[in-house]
C-alpha cells in the first residue's frame, strides 16, 4: 500500500505544480504576443480603473495600435536615444547603468533610472507600478522572456504602442494624433524628439505645453539621434532577428 504524503509535502507539491503552470502560461502568452497586436496592457487597465474610481474630471483615454510600418522611424530612434542607447546590443539589461544606479544609491544620491526599453515594456505589459523586490523579480523574468522570444524590432514596436506620452494618452499613434493632428507615420524628427522628451514622467511633463526642461531635453535627444546615425541606426535591429 502506497504511503500517503504528509500535508506539508502535498502543499509543496501543489505549490510547485502551480508555479509550473503559471510559468508555462506566461511563456505561451509572451510567445503569442509576438505575433498579434497588443490591444491593452496592465498599466492601461490600471490607469483606466484608477480614473474611474477617482471620478477624474477631464480624463480621456486614447490608444490606437499601429504596426511597425505605420510608425515614423524617427519615433523609434528618438526613444532609443532618450531611454536606452544600448538597446540594439544588450540582452535586456544594461549592467553598466545598473552598477551606476547602485553606486549612486550607496552614496545617498537620488536613485537614477537604469531600466532598459525591454524592462520598461515587461513592466507595462504585465505588472504594476512600484519598487518591491517581488515586482522587480517578475520584471526581470518577463524581460528575459521578451528577449528570448521576440526580435528587437518587435520589442520596440510594442513599446512604442504601449508607452504613456501624457495623461490617458497611450502609444505613439494616439500621441501623434492628440498633440500634432497627424498619424504616427508622419512624425518629424523634432516631433518625435519632443514625444520622447516627456517619457521620464509623462504625468509631470507635457508635450502640448513643454517647459524649458522639456525643450532642452528635446534638443539633447535630437543631438543623440544624430550621433547614433539617425534612422540608419535601426538597421542594427536586424542583427538579432
Amino acid at each position: 500500500m502506497a504511503r500517503r504524503r504528509s500535508l506539508p509535502a502535498r502543499l509543496l507539491r501543489g505549490l510547485l505544480l502551480l508555479c509550473c503552470a503559471l510559468a508555462a502560461t506566461s511563456v505561451a502568452l509572451v510567445a503569442l504576443l509576438r505575433w498579434v497586436p497588443v490591444p491593452v496592457t496592465s498599466f492601461m487597465i490600471q490607469d483606466r480603473l484608477g480614473a474611474l474610481v477617482a471620478r477624474e474630471a477631464g480624463y480621456r483615454y486614447a490608444h490606437d495600435w499601429v504596426p511597425w510600418q505605420e510608425i515614423s522611424p524617427h519615433a523609434a530612434v528618438a526613444v532609443i536615444a532618450a531611454e536606452d542607447q544600448k538597446f540594439t546590443s544588450h540582452r535586456g539589461f544594461d549592467f553598466q547603468q545598473i552598477d551606476r544606479a547602485l553606486t549612486a544609491a550607496e552614496r545617498g544620491q537620488r536613485m537614477r533610472g537604469a531600466s532598459t526599453i525591454s524592462q520598461q515594456l515587461a513592466k507595462n505589459l504585465f505588472l504594476w507600478p512600484g519598487r518591491s523586490w517581488i515586482r522587480k523579480g517578475l520584471e526581470a523574468y518577463f524581460t528575459v522572456l521578451l528577449e528570448l522570444l521576440w526580435p528587437k524590432q518587435r520589442i520596440l514596436e510594442v513599446y512604442l504602442n504601449s508607452v504613456e506620452f501624457g495623461r490617458g494618452v497611450w502609444g505613439v499613434e494616439a500621441a501623434s494624433q492628440r498633440f500634432f493632428g497627424r498619424p504616427a507615420r508622419q512624425l518629424t524628427r523634432q516631433q518625435a524628439a519632443l514625444l520622447a522628451a516627456v517619457l521620464p514622467n509623462p504625468r509631470r511633463f507635457r508635450v502640448d505645453n513643454p517647459t524649458a526642461y522639456v525643450k532642452n531635453r528635446q534638443a539633447w535627444i535630437l543631438r543623440q539621434m544624430s550621433q547614433l546615425g539617425g534612422v540608419a541606426h535601426l538597421d542594427r535591429l536586424g542583427a538579432r532577428q
